[in-house]
């Protein structure tokens, strides 16, 4: 399974090598400081950088997934890896509990790419025409959302699984539909939403209750 693992990586950064949605590079390698006040598209580069600046060790483990969604995404970017600044790759892994969402959501920056460690799940995606593109994957099988496009994935077996994801940027970003409409700070006018989900005030405002940050 180690192999099948290296493999897909490999084949990933091969990927990615002529197809990227950041940027390219114009230095050998550009670490992110992210403590610098100086603002660019991506991070300004810091002057002494060590093998750490590009290790993670962080996606060895699973993730805890006793919240409410049965999920974790444990995400390996450039927040977490400096060295991938300017790289224009980057990866997750997604933990799922038995019968376990991650919701629709959407990555404004990237396309994704998942390879299923363990388990199996249904997974989808939307097209700007409406239409739903979902199947099932197992373990060892391969599955891609285009980038921008609604998607999710739901574990509907009786055991965990997991994922490797892909992305085609230092930093893809996400966007869950759920909370960015019905959570967004400040909120988005209740008018707004009872007229787009044709419902009324309350329902809204329950919705809005349940998705509210935690204090």
């Amino acid at each position: 399974m180690k192999a099948v693992v290296a493999l897909f990586v490999f084949s990933f950064g091969f990927f990615l090598a002529s197809v990227t949605a950041d940027p390219d590079l114009l230095q050998d390698v550009c670490v992110a400081d992210l403590s610098s006040a100086v603002k660019v598209n991506g991070f300004a580069c810091k002057e002494n950088i060590t093998a750490d600046d590009f290790f993670f060790a962080g996606l060895a483990k699973p993730g805890l997934t006793n919240n409410t969604l049965g999920s974790l995404v444990t995400a390996a970017n450039v927040q977490k890896i400096p060295g991938l600044n300017t790289l224009g790759v980057s990866l997750s892994r997604i933990d799922y509990a038995p019968g376990g969402l991650n919701p629709p959501h959407t990555h404004p920056r990237a396309t994704e790419i998942v390879f299923v460690l363990k388990g199996q799940l249904d997974v989808g995606f939307i097209t700007t025409a409406n239409v739903l593109v979902s199947r099932n994957i197992k373990k060892g099988e391969i599955f891609v959302f285009p980038r921008g496009l609604v998607h999710f994935q739901k574990n509907n077996g009786k055991v965990p699984a997991a994922v490797i994801a892909g992305f085609n940027s230092q930093l893809p970003g996400t966007q869950a539909i759920a909370a960015t409409l019905f959570a967004a700070t400040p909120p988005v006018p209740d008018h707004v939403l009872t007229k787009a989900f044709q419902v009324g005030t309350k329902e809204i405002e329950k919705i809005k209750s349940r998705l509210a940050p935690k204090k």
